[in-house]
């Protein structure tokens, strides 16, 4: 389980003189474990600086992070993390860069492979163990990227956007992908998105951030059935998925407006 309690960071100016930006505001979620977690907001409202800290790659300024009871204090081996930008090494093979986490452990190159063999069966790049980088497409990379978490074994799965910058059939395919591993595994996941329909397909709850400084709004459960990996066609057509979908949109819409009415109000003289 992770708990998150009265999480507030902000970040200085980056030029002198220059205000700093407060990024997130007593933020309190409890993520159960085994959840698939969705979270939405406006651009700027804090996601990606939430799912930071709970990996632990920055620290905040109040508040604390558990993670079944123990306080997050830094990156931890139970933690794993999928970028938007692929970051994969461009020298290396697919194979050595899904091995490149277990390496880093001190899991011999003998005891590693098998298991790298086994996720990138698992992500559908059987074939491929050999390519380098530049030979793979942006989603073919994602795979690789999503096979060097899993293969860690991590108890929570953080995963910033990592489909965002794919072309709509490729993000579909992914999608359904991730959804028949999370099935298959059950592990933690933590998703953050720009898509309400992404959100609803995925998640088991939908967490609504407000627009910066960050605060959870609302948190909204999906409560279509699982599994879902082999009938989103169902699922997308379904009644719950336009409810929820609308839903959100209302209130997502409604802070776009807000923030520009205060943008366009006069300054009095």
């Amino acid at each position: 389980m992770i708990e998150i309690r009265g999480l507030s960071k902000s970040f200085a100016g980056r030029r002198r003189g220059r205000a700093g930006v407060k990024a997130l505001e007593d933020v309190n979620l409890t993520i159960e474990d085994d959840e698939f977690l969705t979270v939405l907001g406006p651009s700027g409202c804090g996601k990606t600086t939430l799912l930071r800290c709970i990996a632990g790659l920055v620290s905040w300024d109040e508040g604390e992070i558990l993670i079944d009871g123990k306080p997050v204090r830094g990156p931890g081996p139970e933690r794993a993390m999928v970028f938007q930008s692929i970051a994969l090494m461009p020298w290396a093979s697919v194979v050595r860069n899904v091995t490149f986490g277990l390496e880093l452990r001190g899991v011999s190159r003998s005891e590693a492979e098998p298991r790298a063999q086994e996720l990138i069966e698992l992500v559908g790049l059987s074939g491929f163990e050999t390519a380098m980088p530049f030979e793979l497409s942006g989603g073919m990379q994602q795979r690789v990227g999503l096979a060097r978490a899993l293969a860690v074994e991590p108890q929570v799965l953080l995963m910033d956007e990592p489909f965002g910058a794919l072309d709509e059939q490729t993000r579909r395919l992914l999608q359904e992908e991730l959804l028949q591993i999370w099935e298959h595994r059950r592990t933690t996941v933590v998703f953050i998105t720009h898509s309400m329909e992404e959100a609803v397909l995925l998640g088991d709850r939908v967490v609504l951030m407000s627009a910066r400084p960050g605060k959870i709004e609302e948190i909204v459960p999906v409560p279509m059935p699982r599994p879902r990996s082999d009938h989103l066609d169902t699922v997308e057509g379904s009644a719950d998925m336009h409810r929820i979908t609308t839903q959100l949109w209302a209130r997502l819409r409604s802070w776009q407006v807000d923030v520009g009415k205060v943008r366009n109000t006069p300054v009095a003289s």
